[in-house]
């Protein structure tokens, strides 16, 4: 069988990828040469991407060709105006900016100069994960090749189009990567995300205009504009179009990073690109788009891998980092070590998510432990229910809610099993408990 035509990692495998001799010679900075040689006006550049339907894919999913409409009109705000990038990638189970920025840098800086110009932006902010070093370190050349070649800098290319890429290193905080923690960061401030409104368009770093966007979502617009939003189209889903980039985990044969179309059924991932479950074990949960998105059961699987799909399973495509678990997993201990991980990570701001992530390891690990009571799963439900959706400044809350939600919806059975037994069924022996032994104690 044939796999879809791709293009985010056309370049990647090439040796010396991370070059600017490399990139231009396979079709880099083409595009920005298009757009200010022809020229192409901005609004028409905006209007491209708005007619390709390129969503966001830090794991909202927002039209990106609209939230750079949102940027105040130049002639009656003259403040400078920015772009922001979240390279921040801290989501448990993501690992596909990471590739981008290590083997084709310069295709990012590409897209963000797009970006910079679209809304008349003066200059970009890369923030970089703090443990990323080799990235931001291949990001970091990238910027001074592309600056010794014209363009980074004042008139690029000959042009009247200046703009400036700074990078920035951040701290190990996943609430960094929230898009107003990561301008507060960025300002030299503690990392807390802002309450909105206002919205960053009208009110981001340092009070100016400002967008944010992720580190593949700008990737993609150079591509765009080169081949035309009808080709960008022909790929992907009706309601989400293109190509995304999904690192899938856990035990699966082939662990990576893969282009796939938006719209592949999750089993088709997992058996032609990662070769299936490893050691040929049955799928026991899986997790669709980093930790955030929660545990799905096996019967699932064959969902469609795009915002809408997902969306009515009552998931999230989120950053398309599918987790697999097989037979022997402990989907409880799973969770437990991601409730300890929100709980680390939480800013301290709002009450529910300070004191509600904090309940929510606890409780987790105490069943897990074998300490858990049976009305231990209702207060779960009732915990995540006061923490989520919308009840705190970001979703930070919400991102441990909703696989706590999913846990008690999917995996009761293994929740009672933990409380019945006393123990963890899986911990001693390494395989799955036997169904009679659970219903024995229920």
């Amino acid at each position: 069988m044939s796999k879809p035509e791709t293009y985010l990692l056309s370049r990647t495998t090439l040796p010396d990828s991370h070059t600017l001799a490399v990139s231009r010679n396979n079709g880099g900075y083409a595009a920005l040469e298009t757009v200010l040689k022809q020229p192409i006006s901005r609004e028409d550049l905006i209007g491209i991407v708005k007619d390709s339907g390129l969503r966001g894919r830090g794991g909202a999913g927002f039209p990106t060709g609209l939230k750079w409409s949102f940027m105040p009109d130049h002639a009656k705000d003259p403040r400078p105006r920015y772009v922001a990038v979240n390279a921040d990638e801290s989501e448990p189970g993501t690992c596909k900016d990471r590739v981008l920025m290590e083997r084709d840098p310069h295709g990012l800086l590409e897209g963000i100069l797009l970006a910079a110009y679209a809304m008349r932006c003066e200059a970009a902010y890369v923030y970089v994960r703090g443990e990323y070093r080799k990235s931001y370190d291949q990001l970091a050349a990238a910027i001074v090749e592309a600056r010794a070649a014209n363009l980074i800098g004042e008139n690029i290319l000959g042009s009247d189009f200046s703009c400036e890429i700074h990078m920035h290193k951040g701290a190990g905080a996943y609430i960094c990567g929230e898009e107003t923690g990561l301008m507060e960061s960025l300002e030299g401030k503690r990392g807390h995300p802002r309450p909105k409104p206002p919205f960053p368009a009208g009110f981001g770093l340092w009070a100016s205009p400002t967008t944010v966007n992720n580190v593949e979502t700008l990737f993609n617009v150079p591509f765009i504009v080169n081949r035309g939003a009808a080709w960008y189209k022909t790929m992907g889903s009706d309601a989400s179009p293109g190509n995304i980039l999904v690192g899938i985990s856990g035990h699966v044969e082939r662990p990576g990073v893969y282009e796939v179309p938006l719209g592949m059924p999750a089993s088709q991932i997992l058996e032609n690109y990662a070769g299936g479950m490893w050691r040929g074990r049955a799928l026991k949960a899986w997790i669709p788009g980093g930790s955030s998105t929660g545990f799905l059961p096996p019967e699932m699987v064959g969902v469609a891998m795009d915002h809408d799909s997902l969306k009515a399973a009552g998931s999230m495509l989120g950053t398309g980092a599918m987790i697999m678990l097989d037979e022997t997993a402990c989907v409880v201990r799973a969770m437990s070590v991601m409730a300890r991980f929100y709980d680390h990570e939480s800013c301290g701001q709002c009450s529910q998510c300070r004191e509600g992530t904090q309940w929510l390891h606890q409780i987790f690990q105490r069943i897990e432990e074998g300490q858990g009571r049976m009305e231990d799963i209702e207060l779960l439900s009732s915990l995540a229910h006061g923490m989520a959706p919308g009840k705190t400044i970001c979703a930070l809350a919400d991102a441990a809610a909703i696989p706590t939600h999913s846990i008690v919806r999917h995996f009761r059975h293994e929740l009672e099993a933990h409380v019945h037994q006393g123990c963890c069924p899986y911990r001693t022996s390494g395989a799955p408990a036997q169904p009679e032994t659970v219903e024995a104690g229920s």
